[in-house]
């Protein structure tokens, strides 16, 4: 926020902190007593996709910059798992999910991408 840095500049970056409030809008929506199951889980997950990018960005190595994507990436997956949970509990019945699958797709396409480049920043 404060430090004027180029991964903000980034397609990666910019999509993945809209995946975050993406998530944290499904999260309002789900019961209250998933509060310290899925809610919890579903956020920090969300939330370390964007901040392992940032990380990420800020390594010099080529390899340790694929590392933070990858599991970035491995974030994403498991978001994707915590959400099918909620929809076998019918939790998304009442919930618009075409936003939140749109930030995860292009989230996890761009993450494979940069872990598949030569050079990943």
């Amino acid at each position: 926020m404060f430090l004027k840095l180029n991964h903000k500049k980034l397609e990666i970056y910019a999509a993945t902190k809209l995946f975050v409030l993406e998530c944290y809008r499904l999260t309002n929506h789900l019961p209250v007593e998933e509060k310290f199951s899925l809610i919890s889980q579903i956020r920090r997950a969300a939330v370390s996709v964007h901040l392992n990018i940032a990380e990420g960005c800020s390594r010099k190595s080529e390899a340790e910059r694929k590392r933070y994507y990858e599991i970035a990436r491995g974030s994403v997956i498991e978001i994707d798992a915590a959400i099918d949970i909620a929809n076998e509990l019918n939790y998304l019945k009442n919930f618009q999910t075409d936003k939140l699958n749109e930030t995860m797709v292009t989230c996890f396409k761009l993450l494979t991408g940069l872990i598949m480049r030569k050079t990943a920043y």
